[in-house]
């Protein structure tokens, strides 16, 4: 299927996404909007491929990968980026949308659909990053503060080895969790050396304001979209597990489990390969069941 990609104006950015199929859809079927945050459009070329029987859409977010912002704004927050998706689905012109959000992605699906319930039939909210959820929310600002303040002092390996270690840590960030020494890069396959740069949007405090975010539960449970919290079957009792379960017991419901991990749906170009076609089986019978 050939791969369309478009731009949009909104305010203060203009948008990269691709379309893959024709719009509006010839099957009846809703578009399948995937959508991350840091991530871009390029961290779901392998879960698309295995939907190719239907219309998907990739972006990439305000200020990230192709699509340049202009509000001189460097912040990321869900606010700003469900606003942009519904402008984005308004332009698609093909009604209301399915979306497959991952990690911050799913923290914008449930803002989206909180503020603009009609622009989507069902959400597969998967491991959204929420601090607020959690019953050690405090220690968890207090792990992000960590791996922040690594990357300002050191740089991005020692920044991103900080990252792994709180995202791998099982359990609530305890007192053991904050006496550990400080993590080597090179351990992780990281580069020790400091280029200097410290822009990155998830080392860095831009995107914050994702984790810290509160879902609007009586927004979220009036809605008449169908919402469901996911996790994966391997992300055990790490940060994003406690999240998803914590954020779908928030929501009244259980999480839907999906195979592999926080990156599941990953092919093996980015070091991290998940389970695509496992995956992709997984969320055509989750949206099935709809």
């Amino acid at each position: 299927m050939t791969t369309q990609t478009r731009t949009l104006a909104v305010p203060g950015a203009e948008l990269a996404y691709d379309v893959r199929g024709p719009l509006p859809t010839t099957d009846g079927r809703p578009v399948l909007l995937m959508i991350g945050q840091p991530m871009t459009a390029d961290g779901f070329e392998a879960l698309a491929g295995h939907f190719t029987d239907r219309t998907v859409v990739t972006y990439d977010p305000r200020g990230l990968g192709r699509s340049v912002r202009t509000d001189g704004e460097v912040t990321h927050t869900p606010q700003r980026q469900a606003a942009d998706l519904h402008l984005l689905i308004e332009a698609l012109g093909a009604g209301p949308v399915e979306i497959f959000a991952s990690s911050g992605g799913a923290v914008t699906g449930l803002e989206l659909v909180a503020r603009h319930p009609g622009d989507v039939r069902t959400l597969v909210a998967h491991e959204p990053p929420l601090n607020s959820v959690l019953p050690d929310a405090a220690a968890a600002e207090r792990a992000r503060a960590g791996f922040h303040d690594a990357y300002q002092k050191s740089g991005w390996g020692a920044g991103m080895a900080a990252f792994m270690v709180m995202t791998s840590w099982q359990g609530e960030f305890t007192d053991e969790y904050f006496a550990q020494p400080a993590p080597d890069p090179a351990a992780f396959g990281m580069p020790a050396d400091d280029d200097g740069t410290r822009e990155d949007p998830l080392l860095s405090a831009a995107s914050w304001a994702v984790s810290d975010y509160r879902p609007d539960v009586a927004a979220l449970t009036a809605a008449p979209t169908r919402v469901v919290i996911a996790v994966g079957e391997e992300t055990g009792n790490t940060y994003t597990g406690r999240t998803a379960l914590a954020t779908a017991a928030l929501l009244g419901q259980g999480a839907t489990v999906f195979p592999s991990h926080h990156g599941g749906f990953l092919g093996g170009e980015f070091g991290y390969a998940g389970k695509p076609p496992e995956f992709a089986a997984r969320l055509r019978e989750v949206l099935a069941n709809a």
